[in-house]
């Protein structure tokens, strides 16, 4: 080895502390899931001019550092990936690096592998192995996720193993809810709704994967427990299928099917299909038949012998459940008659969710009537479509948890409702929506375009969606306003709303995209 490539060997160790610490708190955020590391690192080059060119700059320097008199170039390399992309910090703000279990297993992974394709790399290359090394650190990091896949897969099992003796100890009536969105407030609802009548335990926050439930129920479930609720996420398909072999629901529930995550399964029909799985096991079945393939997974589920709880959000449609948002009413099938209960459903909130918690509970024989002075007062979600007004006088809704097409849209016509009663002006700050694929910037164009419509002050953070929602909001009477960093468009809706405008702050990135 010579001496140029020993100096720039210690360099690129050196280098590759931030470059770890980097990639593997994006791999942390998304789940531990590839190929999202190497997808975020090409979002972060694609959408920021100033990493575009520092991008271009080190592949141009690791080509020509492959000319002998021009070997110190790989040194230069070495230095600018350092520090790329520029914006993406080692320990994060938003979603800070944590040193769990898991992340100290994949670094461990992660070390084996840069070390091996390094000396392979340096033997051929010399120095501009070490460039070209930390180059292809992000695709390296999902390569480390890939291997380290299995391995998590047999540590967790112990305590899969020990959530599903618990359930056969206490054995409660296991209610699985999933859905495109949703899932976390109707959860919340059915909770609400069964508190009076059983013992409830529901899986927290989003606690909806099968570590998540694991430790729900190891730590929750405790005799006495009659009713456990499940949110039960999905990335693709066999995932709930694997989920309700340890959580086998009585009880199953989707609430839509939409975009969310497209971007990570590829169509709606795998979306469908994924979520589907949730009602295999179950003996009961409750499914808004307003979307076309639950209507049709609702007969395929009689025809397998099932009781299927239909509802619906829609006056006049033949249904088990019935709410009618506009009217204000719950009307529930009672043997040969309808009951009908008075409800309130927030101008932000979803029917569908209302609609699927009380066939849930309908399932479980509650009385409408109690089900109705359980309506009364709902539980609000955090961070989901949560209404609350200022000591200035302005209206905030928070919807910052995350963000869908159908979700944004009934989030942004409540809060034009509530600007029109209070006759101010409407604000909307977000970074728009992510995990979409190919419709992802027809969608925020979509949306900022809605914004447009309405009259309102559209105001988008970040880079990733800039030029979509900037683009859709073009024809509005009020000009877009963009901010590199969310703090800086808060302070600038509140100024602008004074004590009589509303402000919806439609979703919030984590600062590991740009």
């Amino acid at each position: 080895m010579t001496l140029l490539t020993t100096i720039t060997t210690v360099l690129g160790v050196i280098a590759a502390v931030p470059i770890a610490g980097r990639w593997l708190r994006v791999a942390q955020r998304e789940h531990y899931i590839a190929p999202w590391v190497s997808r975020l690192g090409w979002l972060w080059i694609r959408v920021t001019p100033a990493n575009a060119a520092l991008a271009a700059l080190v592949i141009v320097l690791t080509a020509l550092s492959m000319v002998p008199a021009l070997r110190l170039l790989a040194i230069v390399a070495v230095v600018v990936l350092a520090v790329l992309p520029l914006g993406l910090g080692v320990r994060g703000t938003s979603a800070k690096l944590a040193w769990t279990d898991r992340l100290k297993r994949l670094v461990a992974v992660w070390v084996v592998l840069v070390a091996v394709i390094g000396a392979l790399l340096v033997s051929v290359l010399g120095a501009t192995g070490v460039a070209l090394t930390l180059l292809v650190a992000a695709p390296i990091t999902d390569l480390a996720l890939a291997i380290a896949k299995p391995i998590e897969k047999r540590l967790s099992r112990k305590f899969m193993l020990s959530a599903r003796k618990r359930l056969q100890q206490v054995r409660p009536t296991i209610v699985a809810i999933t859905g495109s969105y949703g899932k976390t407030s109707t959860k919340g609802y059915v909770a609400h709704v069964l508190s009076t009548s059983f013992s409830v335990v529901a899986s927290p926050a989003s606690f909806n994967n099968l570590m998540g439930l694991s430790r729900a129920v190891n730590d929750r479930v405790i005799p006495g427990t009659e009713v456990f609720i499940a949110e039960m996420g999905v990335y693709g398909r066999g995932e709930i299928r694997e989920l309700s072999e340890s959580f086998p629901p009585d009880i199953a529930a989707i609430t839509t099917i939409g975009e969310a995550h497209l971007a990570r399964m590829g169509s709606r029909e795998v979306i469908f299909q994924a979520k589907s799985e949730i009602t295999e096991k179950a003996r009961i079945v409750v499914l808004p038949i307003d979307e076309v393939e639950l209507a049709g997974l609702a007969e395929t589920c009689r025809a397998q012998g099932k009781t299927v709880i239909t509802v619906s959000t829609k006056p006049g449609t033949i249904a088990d459940v019935v709410v009618d948002a506009a009217g204000g009413t719950v009307s529930v099938v009672e043997g040969d008659s309808v009951a009908t209960a008075d409800v309130t459903i927030p101008s932000v909130g979803h029917a569908v969710n209302l609609a699927v918690a009380v066939g849930i509970a309908r399932a479980l024989e509650v009385p409408l009537a109690t089900i109705a002075g359980r309506l009364r007062a709902l539980p609000d979600s955090p961070h989901r479509a949560e209404v609350q007004q200022a000591g200035s006088g302005v209206v905030v809704i928070d919807d910052t948890y995350n963000s869908n097409p159908v979700g944004a849209d009934r989030a942004l016509r409540g809060a034009a409702e509530i600007a029109a009663e209070r006759g101010g002006p409407l604000i909307v700050v977000t970074p728009g929506m992510v995990e979409l694929g190919t419709v992802q910037a027809a969608r925020n164009e979509e949306f900022a375009a809605s914004v447009a419509s309405l009259g309102g002050h559209l105001m988008a953070i970040a880079r990733t969606n800039r030029r979509a929602l900037v683009a859709g909001a073009s024809s509005g009477p009020n000009p877009v306003r963009t901010f590199d960093h969310r703090p800086q468009a808060v302070a600038a809706a509140l100024d602008q709303a004074g004590d009589r405008g509303v402000i919806l702050y439609e979703n919030d990135l984590p600062d590991h995209y740009p």
